[in-house]
């Protein structure tokens, strides 16, 4: 029997790469569900080429012109999740919507599904307490597939806290590892978005750029794994081979290696590592030759002071909602020439200051809603900042 399989976000780097894996071996799985935002072309070529029978389009333009032109009769294509049949069940839900706006669709879809691969590092940010339980209650597996936590993920598979002694989460260190740092003043975005070993979306790219990524999979990691969170630390690794390292009270050492291609962390999380790569990935790298160049350094907090703002206590309660939700702010307003690349830190490292900050970041969120509610005091106290900057 085929799996039935639903992707939200499938016109994102995630959603391609997954459609790749699914499409090698077509015949073991029955693709239901994709859903996307506003890439009109590549919507119009996925439902040509994978027949879905849901194609959820948020962006409610390119919706009505979607259904304008839209003469698949096997596919319906509707604007809300919420349109399609409430009893409609998956084997597998690949959740790859970027931002705070994937958080009530995961949630939605663990409910209806067996198995959630999870690249919607917001969801486990903002919301992991609802997830878990949403997860348990419906026995549904999650996974999660950024390279670094799904090698976590492999890595410490019937550990417990008191085995392990340090987790180090990698970084490439961005386009700018080397810049000197008179250079990060006149930073531009499209700068910023040149990642030197991914093919990823800009938003996330910038991230990157500035290590806000690994301090979003820092409390991604505090939150999903049950282990302290003192024994996390970003270690800077310019080649992107190793992405996670492990060190055991019992005196070993392990990490996990494999190519800067998003397709085999996704691979073996779909087969349960029960897969032949050679299927997927053309061209492998050399293993052994590799092993010689590959470099790990300390963090330069002068370059990546962004990094310091995990001592703010911002993976506690509701402090990464507030974290979250202004960097969404400011990484757009960046890529809009608004702020500086510099400004990012300082408006978030002010925004921290703020009087009503603490008041917020100690609010539990029982609910989507309250989370809502935190999020949206965040962006727009984050604007007021932004208003403010010379």
């Amino acid at each position: 029997m085929k799996k039935k399989i639903a992707i939200l976000g499938s016109t994102g780097s995630i959603g391609q790469s997954s459609l790749e894996v699914l499409r090698s071996n077509i015949r073991q799985f029955e693709i239901i569900l994709l859903s996307a935002n506003s890439n009109y072309s590549l919507i119009k070529k996925q439902i040509k080429r994978y027949k879905p029978k849901y194609f959820i389009v948020n962006d409610a333009i390119v919706f009505r012109n979607i259904l304008k032109k839209h003469n698949n009769r096997r596919t319906k294509v509707y604007n809300k999740f919420s349109d399609i049949p409430s009893k409609i069940k998956f084997d597998i839900t690949i959740s790859a919507i970027v931002g705070i706006a994937g958080l009530e669709p995961t949630i939605n879809f663990i409910k209806k599904s067996k198995k959630v691969l999870l690249a919607n590092k917001e969801s486990i940010i903002c919301g992991w307490h609802i997830l878990k339980k949403v997860s348990e209650k419906n026995k549904t597996k999650i996974i999660p597939i950024d390279s670094e936590h799904f090698s976590i993920f492999e890595l410490t598979k019937n550990y417990q806290n008191s085995d392990i002694k340090k987790i180090y989460i990698t970084a490439s260190g961005g386009p700018f590892l080397k810049k000197p740092l008179r250079y990060f003043k006149n930073i531009k975005a499209n700068d910023a978005a040149k990642h030197p070993k991914w093919k990823m979306g800009k938003k996330i790219s910038i991230d990157s750029s500035n290590l806000m990524n690994k301090v979003l999979e820092l409390i991604e990691a505090y939150k999903f794994f049950p282990f302290d969170r003192k024994k996390y630390e970003i270690l800077i690794h310019p080649q992107s081979l190793i992405h996670a390292i492990v060190l055991f009270n019992n005196g070993q050492i392990k990490f996990l290696y494999h190519e800067t291609d998003m397709k085999i962390p996704i691979a073996n999380a779909i087969y349960d590592n029960k897969i032949n790569i050679k299927t997927l990935i053309k061209k492998e790298g050399n293993f052994l030759k590799n092993l010689k160049y590959l470099k790990f350094e300390k963090v330069d907090k002068k370059k990546f002071p962004i990094v310091t703002l995990l001592k703010n206590k911002t993976h506690k309660n509701s402090g990464s909602i507030i974290l979250n939700a202004s960097n969404e702010i400011l990484v757009e307003s960046f890529i809009r020439n608004k702020i500086s690349f510099n400004a990012i830190y300082q408006c978030l490292k002010q925004l921290f200051k703020d009087r009503d900050f603490s008041k917020y970041a100690i609010k539990k969120t029982p609910n989507i809603k309250e989370i809502y509610k935190i999020d949206k005091w965040a962006r727009k106290k984050t604007i007021e900042i932004i208003g403010k900057k010379p």
